[in-house]
């Protein structure tokens, strides 16, 4: 449908943070004609959405959604669960009610306790970072991103498909599973993995020298494969607590993997270590790179380079005469898990794709990560 003959929405947003503004950026790009009302207790954040232009409306009272055709929470869980009572009185009767959230087992319940059941089509787009805040949300940040849907058992069947269309019409890619799947899921590839790179980075720590090489070495592989320890303390806090049964149940299941491995070393067992190593090998390697998941994804790239002056120049300027944006550049000095001592970070795979072309051509020696 030409943007022209599409009907002027109203959208509402409970939260402008990270996701909150990402989501409200793609929409105000993709469809400037949509009317855009924001609440947030952060009014330095509404202060800014404003000043950016995403919100034609920012509201201090919640009965100011009245006329929203979707709503997104997209506040802290504890917070989005008090806001369904007021609401539950101000809601139009076709009204989307949707969240943003990683865990759906609590406000499914609340949604149930409160009867907003067949308003309510869960969401949570599988993005994510170590940046928190609405002035580190982007406007293309879902984009080419999986993007659950998770509805009640008593929505109508044309309100999934509405909002399944919208969520693909603002370049995700949805995904429609119940909001118990999706808690089994996400503890699986998010939560759990986020608990263990926490883990291993504490145990540096715990057993690190009085002049820091733990932490001077660990600048390699150790930091990437633990960078998801940067989080947010708060928001893992509570998606732990909010969905506890799944991460008790698989960090169980890891601790039994972990004492499996302890055994087979203690016993030698060369064929059970191989094949542990290459059985993770092959699932990781099937991993697709088509689309983003539940953690931010990084685009570096590691280039060989001598040991000689300017030669950081003349790399940054082949990259900044090609239009290329380059994020960040740096040394790395622990090449234990990758090639190429220099390392270039780029905001997205089609600017790694033309730098990682150009250097080649330019007859550097270039690795992808």
């Amino acid at each position: 449908m030409k943007e022209k003959d599409r009907q002027a929405l109203t959208i509402g947003f409970i939260g402008l943070g990270l996701i909150g503004g990402s989501i409200a950026k793609s929409i105000k790009r993709i469809f400037p004609i949509y009317n855009i009302i924001g609440f947030d207790i952060n009014s330095q954040s509404l202060k800014m959405a404003v000043q950016d232009k995403i919100l034609n409306q920012a509201v201090n009272d919640l009965t100011e959604m009245k006329a929203c055709d979707y709503i997104f929470l997209c506040a802290p869980v504890h917070y989005n669960i008090q806001y369904l009572e007021t609401l539950k009185h101000v809601m139009k009767p076709n009204c989307i009610l949707t969240d943003v959230g990683s865990v759906k087992n609590d406000i499914c319940r609340a949604i149930t306790n409160i009867g907003l059941e067949e308003h309510f089509v869960g969401g949570h787009p599988m993005v994510g970072s170590e940046h928190t805040g609405y002035e580190s949300s982007n406007d293309r940040l879902i984009e080419n991103a999986y993007y659950f849907i998770t509805p009640t058992a008593k929505v109508n069947q044309d309100c999934i498909e509405t909002f399944k269309n919208f969520i693909k019409d603002l370049g995700a890619i949805p995904i429609i599973y119940s909001p118990k799947e999706h808690d089994e899921i996400t503890a699986y590839i998010s939560h759990i993995p986020h608990v263990i790179a926490s883990g291993l980075v504490n145990l540096a720590a715990m057993h690190d020298t009085e002049n820091g090489i733990y932490k001077q070495l660990a600048a390699g592989g150790f930091k990437d494969i633990t960078r998801i320890a940067s989080s947010s303390a708060l928001i893992w806090e509570h998606i732990l607590l909010s969905n506890a049964d799944d991460i008790i149940q698989g960090l169980q299941k890891y601790i039994h993997e972990i004492d499996q491995m302890i055994q087979a070393i203690q016993a030698k067992d060369s064929r059970y270590i191989y094949d542990y190593f290459e059985q993770a090998k092959s699932y990781r390697n099937a991993i697709p790179d088509s689309a983003t998941g539940a953690i931010e994804m990084h685009y570096d790239l590691y280039v060989d380079i001598p040991d000689e002056a300017g030669v950081l120049a003349k790399i940054a300027d082949i990259i900044f005469e090609a239009s290329i944006n380059l994020k960040n550049i740096g040394i790395t000095h622990n090449r234990e898990d990758h090639q190429g001592v220099l390392r270039l970070s780029f905001d997205c795979s089609e600017d790694m794709q033309k730098a990682h072309s150009i250097l080649k051509n330019t007859n550097y020696k270039v690795y992808k990560r």
